[in-house]
Parts: structure tokens; sequence; C-alpha cells
């Protein structure tokens, strides 16, 4: 039911779901949600899970679980348990998106939406090439800053003066800068595949 992570990822998997419940099961959907919850805290590698609704009338439900390795991940989703569990939910509950994430991939790309039947969503750069991409925004970032702000905040206390820079880089790397380099970095840490 959902995207499989690459075979290259290493460390903690996230799963978000989402799932469209009628409003008048509210109870149930807790019900089901809980169940499923207690039976992946006996799965080795399972590290929690929770869910959200926009709001109390909405039919859609955000789910998380999480893992600690693809590998664990696996063992849980091909559980004869879990296949058990999703199944009683069959009449409750309808998944319309699953979107797998493994670490801060998420600034390589749109936050994007993978239907359930799109079994073929991109694998996130290694890594290390995310490492390497965000070193060259912050770098020069924080060199900037430190040099910018060092007159102005001179006699500040260190943890005004980082306040002061937070402020200022955060805004700046996550709308402007790292957008910038990631989409410059782009054909490096997604390469097409050869045909």
């Amino acid at each position: 039911m959902s995207t499989p992570p690459s075979p290259d990822t290493t460390g903690p998997v996230t799963v978000a779901i989402t799932r469209r419940v009628d409003p008048e099961d509210e109870i149930l959907m807790h019900a089901w949600a809980e169940a499923g919850t207690t039976l992946a805290q006996r799965f080795p590698g399972f590290l929690g899970s929770g869910w959200v609704r926009p709001s109390p009338q909405s039919a859609d439900w955000h789910m998380l679980y999480r893992f600690d390795s693809p590998a664990s991940l696996a063992t849980w989703q091909s559980s004869p348990e879990r296949n058990r569990w999703l199944s009683t939910g069959t009449n409750l509950v309808r998944d319309t998106r699953v979107e797998h994430r493994t670490g801060i991939e998420g600034w390589f790309d749109e936050p994007a939406d993978h239907a359930v039947e799109d079994l073929d969503a991109p694998a996130p750069p290694p890594r290390w090439k995310q490492m390497v991409v965000i070193f060259f925004a912050f770098f020069p970032t924080s060199l900037a800053l430190t040099y910018l702000l060092a007159a102005p905040t001179d006699g500040w206390p260190a943890w005004a003066r980082v306040l002061l820079t937070c402020a200022f880089a955060i805004p700046w790397m996550t709308y402007v800068f790292l957008p910038f380099v990631t989409r410059l970095f782009h054909p490096w840490t997604q390469p097409r595949p050869r045909t």
C-alpha cells in the first residue's frame, strides 16, 4: 500500500499516510489507529506514530509512523499481523496518499503527494550529497552574517547574536537560498538514469 524506501537508504524512515474516514466514524477510527500502533510497537525498530486532522469535521486523517531502518519498516509492512489489521479497516478507511521520508530530503524537492497507486516515487539523494548541498548554502550564509552583524552586535551576549543571526538566516535559507542551491545541484543530486 505504500512506496517502498530505496534499498540504498539507511537510518530512520517515516511513512506519512493520508486516510479518508467519514466524520461519523471518528470513534472507530481512533480504536483502529490505536490497534495498529499497539501491533507496530511489538516489531523491532518501531520508533513511534501519531496522527492529526485539519479540523474536527475533516474526513482526512494525516498519520505518521516511523521505523529505525528500511529493513525494520519492510518487516512491519510485510507482516501478516499488519495485513490482518489493515483488512479490518477496509470498510472504514481509504488511503489517498502515501509518502516516505528518510531525513532532510524534503529540501531537495517541493512537497509532493504520491498516490497510493504510484509505487515508483523517486528515491531521495544519498545523505552525503544532501549534506554537501546544505554546506554550500549554509557556509556562505553563516560567513556573510558573521561579518555583516559583527559591528552592530559588538558587546551583545552570545545568545542574542545567535538569535539575530537565526532570525535572518532561517527565512533566507528556507525561502531563497537553499531552494536556489538545490536547483543548481539538482543534476548532481538526482542524475538521470542512463537508458
